[in-house]
């Protein structure tokens, strides 16, 4: 076998399929690419013990055919430090040696028969399949949106991923860690379908960083997995098993006070008040009143307290209630709107932070648990 394609090209799709192997792999084997050329078409393959991702990039002047395993770190080191050039692989039948060239360069090893590559085709491939397409900005934003409140918890598998909500004409978005809750509706795209999968973060993260580019994405759903395509990556990814959590029941629908301020000076206020406060906890403390929001924290170990009033627009009565620092800077770093609506019930339930405007055919809700306060 041997084939000609550009450095550029191949370093672009060995390091996305590169993400989906961890650090540490039970099988040997799975520390490796899958090369599979096809006539003019040179595969990508790589996996771990759940998930498969493959790559297509088309080359120049293929002969043969077949497949072979090259160590995946050593591959994807190589070529990042090539300029953009063509290369010329050369891969011996018989013993499988390997040779590497270019126009200054040549650089030799020896591959890994293709066959011992492990097969993972899904044992559920005959089973019911639903199928939708949609638009890789719409998911990019989806997972952009959610993927920060992802639990944890372990004692919770299902809120260890993102949760797909399918419906006809939108798909919802929904991650939370019983401390804050995500909910983003984008309706784009109209998949024309109804069904709901949970994410796992892995996979979330792989599609952000893969398929974010992409402009459709073909999406097959089926019991226990999966399958994102596109014309340049197929993902296979085992989904988590269980029922997420009824995120619409504890959306507040009733919180009368509205809270209107600039997002960046609220974003910037918290970072500086939360440097001299409880580091275990983070809590910082939010006076409410009409025109200015007060803020304040202190860490009683060691004697620090800072205070920052910020101006707001605020309707409603005057009153305190306990944020943790980190959970408020995720969410006002993932708003991009120049302003926040925070609505308030009272001090012992959720409050709801909203953009002050949606993107045309979408919807971001954020929901945040207040902590406990001594006033």
């Amino acid at each position: 076998m041997k084939f000609n394609v550009s450095s550029k090209t191949l370093y672009n799709f060995v390091s996305s399929v590169s993400k989906i192997i961890p650090a540490k792999n039970t099988m040997q084997i799975l520390n490796n690419f899958l090369f599979i050329l096809e006539e003019d078409m040179l595969v990508v393959k790589a996996a771990d013990m759940e998930n498969t991702l493959v790559g297509r990039v088309h080359v120049h002047d293929a002969e043969g055919s077949g497949r072979f395993c090259l160590d995946a770190r050593r591959i994807v080191e190589l070529f990042k430090e090539l300029p953009d050039q063509g290369i010329l692989f050369e891969i011996d039948d018989e013993n499988l040696e390997v040779k590497i060239s270019y126009n200054n360069g040549c650089y030799n090893t020896v591959a890994i028969n293709g066959m011992e590559y492990p097969d993972k085709a899904r044992e559920n491939s005959a089973e019911e399949t639903i199928e939708f397409t949609c638009s890789g900005q719409q998911v990019l934003k989806g997972i952009e949106n959610t993927m920060f409140a992802v639990g944890t918890d372990e004692i919770r598998p299902q809120m260890m991923g993102v949760l797909w909500d399918v419906k006809p004409d939108r798909v919802i978005f929904v991650a939370t860690d019983t401390r804050k809750l995500v909910k983003y509706t984008n309706g784009t795209s109209q998949p024309g379908v109804t069904c709901s999968f949970i994410l796992p973060v892995k996979g979330a993260s792989v599609l952000k960083n893969v398929f974010g580019k992409e402009e459709e994405i073909k999406v097959t759903v089926c019991p226990t997995a999966v399958v994102f395509e596109s014309p340049s990556f197929t993902f296979d990814c085992r989904l988590i098993k269980g029922a997420f959590p009824d995120y619409n029941r504890v959306i507040p629908q009733s919180n009368p006070y509205v809270l209107t301020v600039d997002r960046q000076s609220l974003l910037t206020a918290v970072r500086r008040v939360a440097v001299f406060g409880d580091e275990g906890g983070g809590l910082v403390k939010f006076r409410f009143t009409p025109e200015k929001l007060t803020l304040r924290a202190c860490d009683n170990s060691y004697g620090t307290s800072g205070w920052e009033e910020v101006p707001c627009n605020y309707s409603g009565s005057e009153l305190m209630m306990g944020f943790g620092s980190q959970y408020i800077l995720e969410i006002l770093s993932t708003f991009s709107t120049p302003e926040v609506v925070i609505k308030i019930a009272d001090p012992s339930r959720p409050v709801l932070c909203l953009p002050a405007d949606n993107d045309t055919d979408c919807e971001l809700i954020m929901i945040l648990m207040p902590m406990n306060i001594v006033d």
